[in-house]
């Protein structure tokens, strides 16, 4: 693995060679991903993986041409031809109006903010066995819990540099530790398994293995005994695991690619109330030990947090620099890179403003379901249509009664968002958080 300075000389190295080469404009970016972890199954070591991976990625414009290669090989001679192929293929390109780095005049320039994303502290095998194991022993203990699926820790460490032919160069590592138990209840056909896990960018901060192996345990014997339930219109009630999903369909229904291409069921509503009064969807980058923390953008564009829904009205799109241009707008600090060309994506987000506690949420269900699984990809986003296999509890007078199971719950995302109630249990523990949440007026599917 190159230390971050050395891949950002890199990174300099290339963007200055591919201009030498004829590139009227270029950038570069490094990622490497070294991991290892251990799992362990009934007591016993399972497996040890250890993993890493580098790459440099280039991307070259010859006035409004423009081409992107990427290499897992970091030697001098093979970076040359990356230069070499990637200028030949931008001559070659077809010419994009709205091609090009991002605005020079919007470079981060600013000293990088501290973000505490990097853990000093690495586990070594032996200690990531010890809290796999004790995590599974937790999840056993629990009684009805009949089998193991396995238990696993790990440790992870990503590095990310940048280098642009117009002024900015930057470089950020970060950390992260995980740990998950999944067992099985019951016997036969009836069995049912669940799990639990967590991940953190600091070892202190990683909930403990006796609590996420109890948590594991407790909702795998809870969906024992499940059944499907009546077909009808009624109140969904999400768990936050899972309604963390619904803010994911939102932020890829207001990312500029999505907007361009005209395929977003959010197309005409900018500036409209899209939630319910006095609920905002909040992106911050800049979260100390956020799991999406990052300074810039993957086009060296500052960072900054932003509410994207502010009390339930759209303020804007989540832009990089190409769907800015095309939309007449400025880019807005969501480029993502990989080894090509930028893409769009959010980072630490949030809903907040839910003031009914959890049990209010409940309080007045006659006959309703509390979702703690969801299942398949069944969301149009050009639409809105929603339909997707669940898994949960059936709510009856306010109380949740037994287990459900092989049921589909449907709507459209656009009168789903505008139909939620949200609770005041919000906690910061995944990339996306939500409280707990109630959509009344979904159409479930079951016998």
């Amino acid at each position: 693995m190159l230390s971050l300075n050395e891949a950002l000389d890199r990174a300099r190295s290339l963007v200055t060679a591919a201009r030498k080469a004829g590139a009227d404009a270029a950038d570069a970016v490094y990622g490497c991903d070294a991991s290892f972890g251990v799992t362990v199954r009934l007591g016993a070591l399972e497996d040890v993986e250890q993993s890493e991976s580098e790459h440099f990625g280039l991307r070259v414009f010859v006035g409004q041409r423009s081409a992107s290669v990427s290499s897992s090989d970091l030697t001098p001679r093979t970076l040359e031809t990356l230069v070499e192929r990637a200028v030949a293929m931008a001559r070659e390109a077809p010419e994009d109006a709205y091609a090009g780095l991002a605005p020079e005049q919007m470079l981060m320039r600013r000293r990088l903010p501290s973000l505490d994303i990097e853990d000093d502290e690495e586990p070594t095998p032996a200690q990531l066995r010890e809290r796999a194991l004790a995590a599974e022993d937790s999840a056993r203990s629990v009684l009805g819990v009949t089998n193991s699926e396995g238990a696993g820790a790990g440790f992870s460490r990503a590095q990310a540099a940048l280098a642009t032919s117009h002024g900015f160069s930057g470089a950020y590592a970060g950390t992260s530790h995980s740990l998950y138990a999944s067992v099985l209840a019951g016997e036969g056909a009836a069995m049912q398994r669940d799990f639990a896990s967590h991940s953190a960018r600091h070892l202190d901060d990683l909930e403990g293995p006796d609590s996420i192996g109890q948590r594991a345990g407790a909702r795998a014997v809870s969906r024992l005994n499940a059944r499907r339930v009546p077909s009808g219109t009624m109140p969904v009630i999400f768990d936050p695991r899972v309604g963390n999903s619904l803010i994911g369909h939102l932020l890829g229904a207001i990312a500029g690619p999505s907007v361009t291409r005209k395929a977003t069921f959010l197309l005409d509503s900018l500036g409209q109330r899209i939630l319910p009064e006095g609920l905002s969807v909040i992106d911050d980058p800049l979260r100390e030990r956020g799991l999406r923390s990052r300074p810039f953008d993957g086009e060296g564009l500052p960072t900054g947090r932003r509410r994207l829904i502010d009390d339930g009205v759209l303020t804007g799109w989540m832009l990089d620099s190409a769907s800015a241009r095309q939309l007449g707008l400025d880019p807005t600090g969501h480029a993502t890179r990989g080894g090509g060309s930028p893409g769009v994506g959010a980072s630490n987000v949030h809903l907040e403003g839910g003031t009914a506690s959890v049990r209010d949420l409940f309080a007045d269900v006659k006959r309703g379901v509390f979702i703690t699984e969801l299942i398949g990809q069944g969301v149009n986003g050009v639409t809105g249509d929603y339909s997707r296999g669940a898994s949960g509890f059936l709510i009856e007078n306010g109380t949740v009664s037994h287990a459900v199971s092989e049921i589909t719950i449907a709507g459209n995302l656009k009168e789903m968002f505008g139909r939620i109630i949200a609770a005041n249990d919000l906690t910061f523990r995944r990339a996306i958080n939500v409280p707990t949440l109630r959509i009344d007026g979904m159409t479930v599917a079951g016998e």
